[in-house]
């Protein structure tokens, strides 16, 4: 199965099919083989294969272009060939998933051989865009396992779509019940997991965005990298957390066997902290920032200018600073241990004069996972984190962590402890920081998201509240020249289109003030409930009745005024934060509300009140940008990261990684797109330490620390950041404006 010159056949589904015009006999056999037999078939296959492709790795097959497999376009899709041999998917604006479909031309194919499948893509458009991969079986109850996975490429840019089909170094050799964890070990076809022997076909696809968009695909191969698997007996398998909260049974670099281990680590740290005081920048100031750069106004705080086409933060002393920071900067992975008692070999008792501290109880339900069920609530959490920084630095352990956390911050050429991390370890005044308060106050009531509904900007309680949460952290952080800016709200439920909080405020009942606040916009340019029942094809009796009813209207003819509401709500609550903010602490810059999702909208009414435009950017590179409409405002990365499973994690979380060089080299990459691009003025890391081995409360236990959960930096990523540091400014202030 090799990559040779293609043509189309019939049109399938409004677009074109494609399939190997010159394969020979025995290719096309080899194809038959490799679908139809064994493991032990489909080993020969493939080996025969890679000696008649033209160019193929050790260890993998392509999948297509061969005879074995064709391209189908998807609704609202057209395929159509390019003149280097790929397959281009035009893509258009009414299906909610267009993109191109790989069906295996015999039904479905066994590929549990495999570790990996890599898609060569590329953007065929001058837009930054998303493509996405689903990869389907037949066998039933396991579709919504489905294995996926994404890649963001720049205009024209190429990129590889990578998904594992083996993604954990471990499996169990029959079905056993684990819970509270995004990531686990589990038997191979237990019906939790997709079953690799018995895949039908690969979706690749953008999700709708409301822009026509474009995607080449080059080729799509199977790999046997990340094939091997260590199997693991699951009559045997509990307890498999250790009395360091690490994974019991597996070993590998870092991995703490014993209490000496920990102090051979902190001495060895502590001299290597000793001989890299001064951190990887050159001429750097107090704050981080570049004294060897321009010298511009020093106004004793944080602020943004715009200088030579670039947005750069300026320091208090008024030199160049670029924001290269880490979240969650603290001692803490609590797990819970209520009702997965067994998972644990070690626990120590709730009076236990060293480690009782590090018991608590959590009173109510999470937002996602095992402890969101009521029936699991109260339940118990011990933090190995800080156990075993009990055991490694002693009893004075807190305020060590803490000073340990600035030293290695310097030494590794972090200049900002960035959002959700410790108030005391900030307060130290030791590397500047952002602070975070949340609004509150009554929901839109017709509104969903991941993370709640979404507040009422119109109700007199939001604005008080705002006020109030703005002025206990002006008296905490409002004079202190320290602090880079505040963020306010994290992750809102802006909904995936815009209309959404159009939609969910009609659904609304009729004392809401957000729909009263729609009511009268609508007033405003309708004048009559006949004129909006004309526009609308409604039959409401007065605008009392728009008031009480909560059916929804045809969005044909509605639609232009549910996003006019939608953006009234989004400019609301950008206006009265921004106006508190400005209110309470002048020279404090408001940093947005670190949006995830949302359309245009989101951004242009975030720049429009916000002093940086804030964007939990993951994946690589980071492409989120300020659509064209918007108003020139800086952007930051508020959270970004990479994980992998080669230290004893069960979860790489959002983006994988391979290996923790490959994990270093993606930083490298990220931050160095970041320090490219004119508007991005700075990148933190989702998080300072690991996440618990058996899961925090929602269940996420990702391997995304800078450090383990017994406190060991990872020396690649470590040395990633100092690498990124050493010319950071250099390279900002020199890469020419793209």
């Amino acid at each position: 199965m090799g990559c040779h010159p293609q043509t189309p056949r019939r049109p399938i589904d409004g677009g074109v099919q494609f399939m190997n015009k010159n394969h020979t006999r025995s290719s096309i056999k080899l194809c038959a083989l490799f679908c139809a037999l064994g493991t032990e078939a489909v080993a020969s296959a493939v080996a025969a294969a890679a000696t008649s492709a033209e160019h193929p790795a050790a260890g993998e097959t392509v999948l297509w272009p061969s005879e074995a497999t064709e391209l189908r376009a998807q609704a609202d899709s057209t395929l159509s060939m390019l003149p280097d041999g790929a397959a281009e998917v035009r893509t258009g604006v009414k299906a909610p998933f267009p993109g191109v479909r790989m069906d295996f031309l015999s039904g479905e194919c066994d590929l549990s051989p495999f570790g990996r499948i890599v898609i060569s893509v590329s953007n065929t458009t001058d837009r930054a865009e998303k493509v996405q991969l689903s990869i389907k079986g037949t066998v039933q109850g396991v579709q919504g396992q489905s294995p996926g996975g994404s890649v963001r490429l720049a205009p024209y840019a190429a990129g590889e779509l990578r998904v594992d089909f083996k993604n954990m170094p471990w499996a169990l050799d029959a079905p056993l019940e684990l819970v509270g964890m995004r990531g686990f070990p589990k038997a191979p076809g237990d019906g939790s997991t997709f079953d690799a022997k018995h895949v039908s076909s690969f979706h690749i696809f953008f999700k709708q965005d409301g822009n026509p968009g474009g995607f080449a695909v080059t080729r799509i191969v199977a790999t046997s990298e990340g094939a091997d698997q260590k199997i693991l007996p699951a009559a045997t398998f509990l307890p498999f957390v250790d009395c360091y909260g690490q994974f019991a049974h597996d070993d590998w670099p870092g991995k703490i066997h014993c209490d000496a281990d920990l102090a051979d680590a902190r001495e060895a740290e502590a001299a290597w902290l000793k001989e890299n005081a001064s951190g990887p920048i050159p001429d750097v100031d107090q704050y981080g920032g570049w004294a060897g750069g321009p010298q511009l106004e020093a106004t004793g705080f944080f602020r943004t200018e715009k200088v030579n086409g670039k947005w750069w933060f300026v320091d208090p002393e008024g030199h160049l600073f670029f924001s290269h920071g880490v979240d969650a900067v603290f001692t803490s992975a609590e797990t819970g241990v209520g009702f997965r008692e067994k998972y644990f070999a070690w626990l120590p008792a709730k009076d236990d004069p060293v480690f009782r501290t590090f018991w608590s109880i959590k009173e109510t339900p999470e937002a996602h996972g095992f402890y969101k069920d009521p029936a699991h609530v109260p339940f118990n959490r011990f933090d190995f984190a800080k156990a075993n920084a009990l055991r490694k630095y002693g009893p004075g352990w807190e305020r060590d962590c803490a000073e340990r956390a600035h030293d290695r911050m310097r030494a590794w050429g972090l200049n900002t402890i960035a959002n959700w991390s410790s108030q005391a370890i900030r307060e130290m005044r030791r590397t500047p920081y952002t602070a975070k308060f949340n609004t509150r106050g009554p929901a839109i009531e017709g509104s969903v998201g991941w993370w709640g509904k979404l507040r009422d900007p119109f109700t007199p309680e939001f604005a008080s509240n705002v006020w109030t949460s703005a002025t206990d952290e002006a008296a905490r952080s409002g004079d202190d020249p320290w602090c880079i800016g505040w963020f306010v709200d994290n992750e809102l439920s802006w909904g995936s289109d815009n209309m959404e909080i159009g939609r969910a405020i009609l659904r609304s009942p009729a004392m809401q003030p957000a729909k009263i606040a729609a009511r009268d916009l609508l007033e405003a340019k309708y004048g009559t409930p006949e004129a909006l029942n004309a526009a609308w094809g409604t039959s409401y009796g007065s605008w009392d009745a728009f008031l009480a009813i909560t059916n929804m209207p045809d969005e044909a003819r509605c639609g232009q005024d549910l996003a006019d509401i939608h953006r009234a709500t989004v400019a609301k609550y950008f206006s009265v934060v921004r106006d508190t903010v400005k209110a309470v602490a002048p020279n404090r810059l408001y940093l947005g509300c670190r949006i995830a999702w949302g359309r245009d909208v989101i951004y242009e009414e975030c720049a429009r009140y916000a002093d940086v435009v804030s964007v939990n950017a993951y994946g690589y590179p980071p492409m989120r940008d300020l659509p064209p409409t918007a108003i020139d405002k800086p952007l930051l990365s508020g959270e970004f990261h990479f994980g992998a499973l080669d230290r004893g994690l069960f979860h790489t979380g959002l983006v994988a990684t391979r290996n923790q060089n490959e994990r270093a080299d993606s930083y490298r990459a990220y931050v160095g797109a970041c320090l490219d691009h004119p508007r991005y003025v700075g990148t933190h890391w989702f998080q300072w330490m690991d996440q618990a081995l058996t899961g925090r409360g929602d269940g996420e236990n990702y391997q995304v620390g800078f450090v383990t959960v017994t406190d060991a930096p990872y020396p690649e990523l470590v040395q990633a950041a100092r690498d990124m540091a050493a010319t950071m400014y250099q390279r900002r202030f020199t890469t020419t404006q793209r």
